[in-house]
């Protein structure tokens, strides 16, 4: 099949099940100029139905470009819910909190700017209780990084999902010099080795391409 096809079907999902009443956010992103690298409708709704699976009401992201995860993930989290999202990038912070503020669900999303290595230790600091789930989908050559502090930040219990480890199959080349490449690989050896954790990984394809994400569960 082709990534035509997978559109198809991802297209055809939107339609029947999950509903399209989130194109503005879309529509404002690529106004903005931001790139065209956010899940799909169908991997945001599974991203809110993790969370909602999870009970989650203290949610980490370490990514939010514009908003668009953000938004399923402030839903799945409810009025009494939190998430602290990390955007290195200050225009797509702006971007994102318009977004989340038009949508009605601003008021539960703290949006903070820099680099998610500068800003994790004042989470840890700010953030006393543990995160239900952390959500990965940031620079990939740190991934691992921010696996280490989500396992710092999260329970028995929590969820870790990072996401683009599979890189359209490029996730097998070990000689590999992409640093998304290298980064999946390295993460998944780490979560392999850290006896805290229970994983896999989910090979996904879509109008997004072939890939895939890392699903943890913290069992000690």
């Amino acid at each position: 099949m082709t990534n035509a096809e997978w559109g198809a079907v991802d297209q055809y999902l939107v339609d029947t099940l999950i509903g399209d009443g989130d194109s503005d956010v879309a529509q404002a992103n690529s106004d903005a100029g931001l790139p065209p690298i956010d899940v799909s409708p169908p991997q945001g709704k599974f991203l809110s139905l993790i969370a909602l699976s999870a009970g989650a009401r203290r949610v980490l992201e370490i990514g939010t470009l514009g908003g668009y995860s953000t938004l399923w993930l402030a839903r799945a989290v409810g009025p009494q819910g939190r998430v602290i999202t990390l955007e290195f990038d200050r225009h797509h912070a702006e971007v994102a909190r318009a977004n989340l503020d038009r949508k009605g669900v601003g008021e539960r999303v703290e949006i903070r700017v820099g680099a998610a290595l500068d800003s994790l230790p004042a989470v840890a600091h700010d953030h006393a209780e543990p995160f239900d789930l952390v959500f990965i989908d940031a620079d990939k050559s740190n991934n691992a990084k921010y696996v280490e502090w989500a396992l710092r930040l999260t329970r028995p219990g929590s969820v870790i999902v990072v996401d683009n480890v599979v890189r359209g199959g490029a996730l097998v080349d070990g000689d590999a010099d992409d640093p998304g490449v290298r980064g999946g690989r390295e993460v998944l050896r780490l979560l392999a080795d850290e006896p805290r954790v229970d994983a896999t990984v989910l090979q996904t394809v879509g109008s997004k391409g072939w890939d895939g994400f890392a699903y943890a569960v913290v069992v000690e």
